[in-house]
């Protein structure tokens, strides 16, 4: 009797240490799909908030200048409003005054003004 009650406390005692060093149960995180699903949205944020008016943009810009020509008023991105008196692949001529011009590359136009506005300034 005395053996049985040894032998049951030795396994009791054996059956609390396991369960007392065995790893507590961690909750999961998100799921794989969750996951993409989080991503994905990035993705999309990113998308219309940045690249798409960005190139709507780049795409403007690229039409202004394919559709430049001689006596167009403009503004360059530093400022200088004048008229095109000539117009190569790459390069304008400006005249910002009488008999003053200056060669600026086509891309460094900003906008297009409408006729007649260089006159009223």
């Amino acid at each position: 009797m005395r053996i049985i009650s040894i032998l049951s406390v030795v396994l009791m005692s054996a059956l609390f240490s396991a369960s007392a060093m065995a790893e507590p149960v961690q909750p999961e995180g998100p799921s794989a799909i969750m996951q993409l699903l989080f991503f994905g949205g990035f993705i999309l944020i990113f998308y219309f908030l940045m690249w798409r008016p960005q190139s709507k943009r780049a795409k403007e810009h690229r039409n202004l200048v394919s559709a430049l020509s001689k006596g167009d008023e403009v503004i360059t991105n530093g400022g200088i409003a004048g008229k095109i008196t000539k117009v190569s692949e790459d390069f304008i001529a400006l005249e910002i005054a009488e008999g003053v011009e200056l060669k600026i590359q086509k891309v460094a136009i900003a906008s297009a003004l409408p006729k007649g506005t260089l006159k009223s300034i």
